[in-house]
This record gives structure tokens, sequence and C-alpha cells, in this order.
């Protein structure tokens, strides 16, 4: 029978435990207002639109 020669450390124990290497890229979609890619349920950053309503005003330069 195999019995491990010497005690696992919590640290190397919750290490391969951890789910940080399994971490996925954030999902991108494109806003429907300029077509430029944001994160999903969040404000377009280039245009100032969500959901096709201008939530902050932008001043075109």
């Amino acid at each position: 029978m195999a019995v491990p020669k010497r005690k696992v450390s919590k640290a190397r124990r919750d290490k391969r435990r951890s789910q940080v290497w399994k971490l996925s890229a954030p999902a991108f979609s494109r806003c429907t207002n300029c077509g430029e890619l944001k994160l999903p349920h969040q404000v377009s950053g280039s245009c100032g639109y969500y959901k096709g309503k201008e939530v902050i005003a932008h001043s075109e330069a």
C-alpha cells in the first residue's frame, strides 16, 4: 500500500486545490450603437451608450 513519506503542507495542498489556474479570458460584446468591443453589461467607453440609451454624455472634440 502506498503511504506518503512526508506530510503535504497546507500551502502545497491549497495550491493544488485552488481554481486560480483555471481562469478564462473575459468575454467581450459589441456595442449596439458604435460597434466597438466592450465588456458585457457595461457602458461603452467610446460612445457612452448602454442598451441603446445615452448614459454618459461625450463631447466630440
